[in-house]
């Protein structure tokens, strides 16, 4: 097997990345404290082209070195904005018709591995919380579910941006 060069992978311009068909997904940062966890959020979300990220409370927003240091320049692609207030950001995502979705720990969540209930042709956002705090309780009571990555180890949590890979990729399969 021979490596690529990069020439040779056929990626997407930026101005034909924010022309193309994106997957109905919205990822929500709640207070997420870590600028390179919102660059990698940002360049995982570019890669699955989700519809936008929003960057709530504390979120750092671009442009940002930290940021840019871990995004590559996926801040520049995808789309984003900003909410001083996360239930703000539930609400105005609900009235556009969005099924939200907490990543959490809580009673009645659905582990990730038994299946998303995606309907055809809907509309989702997902909200994954600060790293020490999660998702804000306030948040959690007003969202649609609570979805959580099942974990066989000695550890209760994962890092923000690894779990929002891996949730995205989850929607994306599902998705496209």
């Amino acid at each position: 097997m021979r490596k690529l060069k990069i020439t040779e992978l056929n990626r997407l311009t930026p101005e034909a990345f924010k022309a193309s068909q994106k997957i109905p997904l919205i990822v929500v940062l709640d207070h997420v404290r870590s600028m390179h966890n919102v660059g990698s959020v940002f360049r995982t979300s570019d890669a699955f082209r989700v519809e936008a990220v929003y960057l709530c409370g504390i979120t750092a927003r671009p442009p940002h070195a930290e940021i840019h240091k871990t995004a590559l320049g996926a801040e520049d692609t995808v789309a984003w904005r900003y909410w001083a207030d996360t239930p703000e950001a539930v609400a105005f995502l609900k009235k556009e018709g969005y099924t939200v979705c907490a990543v959490e720990q809580a009673e009645g969540s659905m582990m990730l591995d038994a299946g998303l209930p995606l309907a055809k042709g809907g509309k989702y956002a997902v909200i994954l919380g600060n790293e020490v705090k999660g998702v804000q309780q306030a948040v959690v009571d007003s969202c649609d579910m609570c979805m959580e990555l099942p974990q066989y180890g000695t550890k209760h949590s994962l890092n923000v941006s690894v779990a929002a890979g891996i949730v995205i990729w989850d929607f994306f399969k599902l998705l496209r």
